[in-house]
């Protein structure tokens, strides 16, 4: 059980990240243009709000992946103890 949770955790990761990457590489470049082509007095914040948005989704990605060690760790310190209990 606690094998599956892990594994599915790792796979959600995955299968977030990806997503995000693709998000980040493929369509907010294009939305940036759009919305730069339609109000050209802010075009000049195209970048900054694109670095913005990256730095954001990156820190989405992190903090899953910390949720994952944090169960890892978890499962770990259960099976030791678990373990040194059974000497």
């Amino acid at each position: 059980m606690k094998q599956g949770t892990t594994t599915f955790l790792k796979l959600a990761i995955l299968i977030i990240g990806i997503i995000i990457l693709a998000f980040c590489i493929f369509l907010l470049p294009g939305l940036a243009s759009e919305a730069a082509k339609e109000n050209p007095e802010y075009a000049f914040l195209r970048f900054p709000v694109l670095v913005g948005a990256v730095i954001i989704f990156a820190t989405l990605v992190i903090s899953f992946f910390s949720a994952v060690l944090q169960h890892s760790l978890r499962s770990a310190l259960e099976f030791k103890t678990e373990n040194d209990l059974t000497v």
